[in-house]
C-alpha cells in the first residue's frame, strides 16, 4: 500500500481528512472529505459536479492531510498527484457509506455522478512536532 511510517498508520483510520487542490485562479482549494484507506490505497469518493472534482480534472497535484485531532502536533501529509474513474454504479461510493454508517446517494442530485479518486503519492510527510 503507501508507504506510510507505523507511526502514523492509525491516521489512516481518521474520520476526516482534508482535501486540498488548485481551483481555477491558481489559488489552493480546501475540503473535509470522507476516505478510504485500504490495500488499493487511499481513495475518495466525489461527486463529478463539485469543483474539487473539476479541480483535479483540470489539475491532477493535490494533498491530502490528516490531523491527529488527539494530538495535533501530529499530522500525515500525502502530496499526490489524482486519478479520477468513473463510479457510475456507486460500487466504491457504498464501500465509503459502509465506512460512514451513510447513502452517499442522497448528496447527489438527479443527474449527478460519482468518481473514484486514487491518490497516487509523491511524497509523504508522517510529523510528529512533539516527538523528542
Amino acid at each position: 500500500m503507501l508507504d506510510i511510517p507505523d507511526s502514523h498508520q492509525d491516521l489512516l483510520d481518521s474520520p476526516v481528512a482534508t482535501l486540498a487542490t488548485i481551483g481555477p485562479d491558481g489559488r489552493p482549494q480546501l475540503s473535509e472529505i470522507w476516505f478510504l484507506a485500504d490495500a488499493d490505497g487511499v481513495r475518495i469518493s466525489l461527486n463529478s459536479s463539485r469543483q474539487k472534482t473539476k479541480n483535479l480534472a483540470r489539475n491532477p497535484a493535490c494533498t491530502l492531510f490528516i490531523l491527529d485531532t488527539a494530538r495535533p502536533s501530529r499530522y500525515l501529509e500525502i502530496r499526490a498527484d489524482a486519478q479520477i474513474a468513473a463510479d457510475s454504479s456507486y460500487e466504491f461510493a457504498d464501500k465509503v457509506g459502509v465506512k460512514y454508517g451513510a447513502d452517499l446517494r442522497v448528496h447527489d442530485h438527479e443527474g449527478e455522478t460519482r468518481v473514484v479518486v486514487s491518490l497516487n503519492p509523491v511524497k509523504i510527510n508522517a510529523i510528529d512536532m512533539a516527538a523528542s
